[in-house]
């Protein structure tokens, strides 16, 4: 299977997906009933990030910088860009907002203890 077409997808959904769902455990723990909000409040910047970084990609795939092997992926693209590659950006920019909003929430939870 990993030298399928659903290589890269199965690559990425096993690395991004455990520690996404770490991460919105964390969120609902320190989060409770605030947690949509948080969590819609990180999606949104994560999602502008996901875009500009597949835009940025789409322009380097058509200017011939890089390309990806065949067979190794779906095959759906979006523009230039492989579904997987724009997958990989926005989950990666998910894990970055939402590691950031429970930082600054550790931070924030700290300093509320310190006197």
């Amino acid at each position: 299977m990993m030298e399928s077409r659903w290589a890269y997808l199965i690559h990425l959904l096993a690395w991004a997906g455990p520690f996404i769902a770490l991460q919105l455990g964390v969120l609902v723990f320190y989060f409770r009933e605030r947690s949509w909000t948080v969590l819609r409040a990180a999606l949104v910047p994560a999602g502008v990030v996901g875009i500009y970084l597949s835009v940025a990609d789409h322009l380097a795939i058509r200017e011939g910088i890089w390309g990806f092997g065949e067979g190794k992926h779906l095959g759906i693209y979006i523009g230039a860009v492989p579904l997987e590659e724009l997958l990989f950006f926005l989950l990666t920019s998910v894990m970055v907002a939402l590691g950031l909003t429970l930082f600054a929430a550790l931070l924030a939870r700290r300093e509320a203890r310190v006197p």
